[in-house]
């Protein structure tokens, strides 16, 4: 598997990296992850019609670019690079993989020209009690009553639930595991923002009782397609974990040329360039590791996508919450400072290591896909 970018690529991410640099400061971040909302209706609006991204892994034949997994993960990086605030994951990654793996062929021309359009916003609700991003520890039940389908039960960690317009929601059937599409405002639906450490990523707990559903992904046992998702949210969160670490690592290196002490920049002493230089080289690493991720999904090798996933999210996770944490150290006492943004990378880096399972939960299952 050959792993270059093209100029297309290039140009892709110095376009968005201009948008994100306009649109997603730092002031706007801050302003945001203490909104309801947690996003910009009208910043939203522009990356459909001006940036075309919204629908950038969805098929031309359903309004989208009908890009792949490494488009996707460039724009994941430059968002992860500002910290971006808004359902780009939730609805463009999670929604959108979920409906092209699972959702029968109804579903895909109903749903995705409104995700590529961004008239409508979706996310997908997995995660229950037990808190494991697993599918096999999924107990909400779905219950069959002639064509109509109802769900029960509660789901938490839903990404951006608050807003979005419909969640896919995975449930039991009798004969096993399935999709199910269910408007937020339903009967018998309920959607409650989480207290979270990272404000810049809201979350939800959505209880269903009784609640009205459509079922998307046919009649057969949909396990090993949410897992499949799974991997592919896990690599596009890696990407958009490299994009953090080099801003701390950008943040980092700036200060160290400019902040004098005993008459002479903090950078030229030797404690502090060992501190930049293994920062360079995890985020070069981690980088080297989701772009594989990406071009494996790309390539369409499922097995080895899998592998290369799990290996991403590991290392891109520690890689990120090392390099935020010594951004901090190498600023001081003004890098504590609410002030100061160093700590929205540090609680993203945080919370973004738990997210779809923590480094140690992805070796462990990288091992046993090699057979270790």
């Amino acid at each position: 598997m050959e792993i270059a970018f093209t100029h297309e690529h290039e140009e892709l991410r110095q376009t968005v990296r201009r948008f994100l640099e306009r649109e997603a400061t730092e002031a706007m971040v801050r302003h945001l992850m203490e909104s309801q909302k947690g996003y910009e209706p009208r910043t939203w609006e522009r990356l459909a019609s001006e940036l075309s991204i919204l629908g950038l892994a969805i098929p031309e034949q359903f309004g989208g670019a009908g890009f792949g997994a490494v488009e996707l993960a460039i724009v994941l990086e430059e968002m992860g690079r500002v910290l971006f605030c808004g359902p780009y994951f939730a609805s463009a990654v999670l929604a959108v993989s979920s409906l092209m793996h699972l959702g029968d062929d109804s579903a895909k021309a109903r749903i995705l020209p409104h995700l590529a359009s961004g008239k409508t916003i979706c996310t997908l609700a997995l995660v229950e009690h037990n808190g494991r991003w697993d599918v096999g520890s999924i107990a909400m039940k779905a219950t069959q009553d002639g064509n109509a389908w109802r769900l029960d039960g509660a789901k938490d960690y839903v990404i951006d639930g608050q807003v979005a317009d419909i969640i896919l929601v995975a449930a039991k059937a009798a004969n096993g595991l399935g999709l199910f599409e269910v408007e937020r405002t339903a009967n018998g639906s309920r959607c409650e923002p989480l207290p979270t450490l990272d404000l810049t990523r809201k979350l939800s707990k959505l209880t269903l009782s009784g609640t009205p559903a459509r079922i998307i992904s046919g009649s057969g046992d949909a396990a090993r397609g949410l897992e499949y998702v799974l991997a592919f949210a896990a690599a596009m969160l890696a990407a958009e974990q490299v994009g953090g670490a080099q801003r701390c690592l950008e943040m980092s290196t700036e200060y160290a040329k400019t902040r004098l002490q005993f008459g002479r920049p903090i950078g030229s002493f030797q404690a502090i360039k060992h501190k930049c230089a293994d920062m360079l080289v995890e985020t070069e690493f981690a980088r080297s590791a989701a772009y594989n991720a990406a071009f494996a999904a790309s390539a369409g090798d499922g097995k080895e996508f899998i592998e290369a996933a799990h290996a991403a999210k590991a290392y891109c996770s520690e890689a990120f919450f090392h390099a935020a944490a010594e951004n901090i150290q190498i600023h001081g006492g003004m890098g504590f400072t609410w002030e100061h943004p160093a700590h929205l990378y540090f609680k993203r880096a945080r919370s973004s290591s738990i997210l779809f399972g923590d480094p140690l939960e992805h070796r462990q299952k990288l091992a046993s896909q090699l057979g270790l």
